[in-house]
């Protein structure tokens, strides 16, 4: 079974962008610059946010963090997002999610000036992408097709099986996998005999937040698995199927596949670097 490097390819990715950033830097020109918004107070997710910060400052970008209590009210949120979309000197937003619960997370979202919005999650962004001319696109659906393709895995004519729906993951994937010509089902807490369907996928991308969501023998022989999940487990982090359990099982089981962690998580960071480079290129072309 081939590990598909997640690190790498991220690796790879940020250093390109270093470079041009250098370049933009060399001749002058204002670097591109993300502002990100995180409200209340949840560990993981300032720990989502320092490495965020961190990475963004790596590459010779600028950034702009908001640290604000969870007593804020939408309106001052709003008025916030308003200042940084008429900010010229801000290339792109990003609402550090899951917001708390009193907070109505779409509303805030499209508020967001559409091109910069850094996740791809405005209506509008959303529309585009099913219309198959998207401005950006969500960072996690970007990073799992940029590993297909860095590993040479054509998805065209294949058999997609997509577990989970999330407007974040499963359905922009789904959207994005149609668009490279693969036969795509799309599963769900819903979904009947889910091991039925993924016994006759090619390849198999399970984000649905569920430790021991499938056994190696769930797939059929020489399948390739995305498992783009982050489980906390009292044994460590693990997917929703790999795990240092599954890992000797689906060795022999299927010809391809990525680690958690290392897998796709890395590459989910890189594209959202890469969508800010984008959209500062777009607006000063």
């Amino acid at each position: 079974m081939k590990i598909i490097d997640g690190k790498a390819c991220a690796q790879q990715i940020k250093d390109q962008i270093t470079k041009e950033v250098e370049m933009i830097r060399a001749i002058g020109f204002r670097v591109p610059k993300l502002a990100i918004i995180l409200v209340g107070d949840r560990p993981d997710s300032l720990s989502y946010v320092r490495s965020k910060e961190k990475t963004c400052k790596s590459l010779g970008m600028n950034c702009d963090t908001y640290l604000l209590p969870a007593t804020t009210s939408e309106r001052e949120i709003m008025d916030l997002i308003d200042r940084l979309n008429n900010d010229r000197t801000v290339d792109a937003i990003l609402i550090q999610l899951p917001l708390p619960e009193h907070y109505d997370s779409a509303k805030i979202l499209d508020f967001i000036d559409y091109k910069k919005d850094a996740d791809g999650l405005h209506l509008m962004n959303v529309g585009l992408l099913h219309l198959g001319e998207p401005y950006v696109m969500p960072c996690t659906p970007k990073g799992i097709i940029s590993l297909l393709e860095t590993n040479n895995i054509d998805v065209a004519g294949k058999h997609a099986v997509v577990i989970g729906r999330s407007q974040l993951v499963g359905e922009p994937t789904a959207q994005l996998l149609i668009r490279q010509n693969a036969t795509v089902t799309l599963c769900h807490s819903h979904t009947k005999n889910l091991s039925d369907i993924t016994r006759i996928g090619d390849i198999i991308i399970t984000a649905a937040g569920h430790p021991n969501l499938l056994k190696p023998e769930d797939f059929k022989e020489g399948a390739i698995l995305i498992d783009v999940a982050i489980n906390r487990t009292d044994e460590g982090l693990e997917g929703d199927v790999y795990s240092p359990r599954t890992r000797e099982a689906l060795e022999q089981r299927l010809s391809a596949a990525t680690p958690v962690p290392g897998g796709v998580g890395p590459m989910t960071i890189a594209m959202l670097m890469q969508n800010v480079l984008d959209m500062y290129k777009i607006k000063n072309a």
